[in-house]
């Protein structure tokens, strides 16, 4: 077994933290503040290839494998975890528009996603619905024109800002097989936004209610087939669950890069910090922390590269254990940082609010161990 990455992959990840701590780091901050990505960031991601990830060549996407696409949210979330998980969340999209779509909706949608000219956002949550989603009432009828859809969705990363939606809504019965998957288009008659979100971390996002009265779609904007929308989601999400693992692992990695530089200069007692015993153990203990969930994300990963019949479980134990031991990481460097962690001038603490939100989004933390143990369970005798 050969833990070691190949030569490409390698020049992946470099490109990609090059980019990063290039054109990301150095505005990080601002976007922060200003509550938004520019969007003449995006055609820069896309002409490095990272607009359509594991999109097929024969589609215009780079086609590269899960494994490839965490080492490049790894790297990019050294620079910026909120930047980062967005573009996560595009590739989703398009992934799944790859995957799923009719070869015209392929050729409509994905020269644009991957370019990044097109920006996607992902819509499956609603105010009545988070863990439980097969329980969401957004509603899509079939009309003579195509579809007309009406309900809301919630904490949508991109709301008001996308150009076009990827909406789970209901066509049939109550319950998972009554899930389809339109695209909706920015603009469409009948689609408005709540306003922006003030959020804990991600505040680079623009985050917004996505609210539909009645919005039209066009036949062809069915995803796939009719009531297969919530299996195509839930497909999605194994590789997001990688990608937000991935940005943890990029975020609490620059934290602790951060850490290591500061302790070496900070000076108390006469002596820099990186003298004293006690603490040189704790960075022991934050870098075996890193390094195991670097080794399970990557495993993990590997599964999903080659079907196995278990990547949904690993993909699930991935994310749970490596957006945990992140965000351990995370607030122990700002620990060490004494007052001046708590500074945002230092970032530790931007980088502790942006990995927060991990433990919640693409299935909380107690749903993966739902699909763990019912993996385990399913495997008894």
């Amino acid at each position: 077994m050969d833990f070691a990455l190949s030569e490409e992959q390698s020049a992946i990840f470099g490109m990609a933290r090059d980019f990063g701590a290039e054109r990301i780091a150095p505005d990080a901050a601002a976007w922060e503040k200003a509550g938004e990505i520019p969007r003449d960031l995006w055609p820069e991601v896309g002409a490095l290839g990272f607009g359509g990830l594991y999109v097929s060549e024969e589609h215009g996407g780079s086609g590269l494998s899960r494994l490839d696409a965490a080492l490049v949210f790894e790297a990019l979330s050294m620079a910026c975890p909120s930047v980062a998980a967005f573009l996560s969340i595009h590739n989703m999209c398009a992934g799944m528009i790859d995957r799923y779509g009719s070869d015209e909706m392929r050729a409509g949608v994905l020269p644009g996603a991957c370019s990044m000219e097109t920006v996607l956002a992902y819509c499956l949550t609603e105010p009545g619905s988070g863990s439980d989603a097969a329980a969401l009432k957004t509603r899509a009828e079939r009309t003579n024109e195509g579809w007309r859809l009406t309900g809301t969705k919630a904490f949508i990363s991109g709301g008001g800002y996308a150009d076009a939606y990827v909406v789970m809504c209901r066509t049939g019965d109550a319950g998972p097989k009554g899930i389809s998957t339109v695209v909706l288009e920015a603009g469409a008659k009948g689609l408005s936004f709540g306003g922006l979100e003030d959020k804990m971390g991600w505040r680079a996002q623009p985050t917004r209610q996505v609210q539909m009265d009645g919005a039209l779609a066009p036949a062809e904007n069915l995803l796939g087939e009719e009531g297969r929308g919530f299996s195509y989601a839930m497909a999605g999400l194994d590789g997001g669950r990688l990608n937000i693992s991935a940005c943890s692992l990029g975020g609490a990695q620059a934290a602790l890069d951060a850490t290591l530089a500061y302790m070496g200069e900070r000076q108390a007692f006469g002596q820099s910090l990186d003298r004293f015993q006690a603490l040189q153990f704790k960075l022991a203990d934050m870098e075996i922390e890193l390094q195991a969930a670097r080794t399970f994300l990557r495993q993990a990963a590997w599964k999903l590269d080659t079907k196995a019949p278990d990547a949904t479980a690993f993909c699930a134990m991935a994310k749970a254990f490596v957006t945990e031991a992140a965000g351990r990481v995370a607030d122990q460097c700002l620990q060490l940082h004494g007052g001046y962690g708590y500074l945002a001038d230092y970032g530790i603490e931007k980088i502790v609010r942006d990995l927060r939100v991990h433990r919640i989004l693409e299935g909380t933390n107690e749903i993966m161990r739902v699909i763990v143990s019912r993996h385990m369970l399913a495997g008894r005798g």
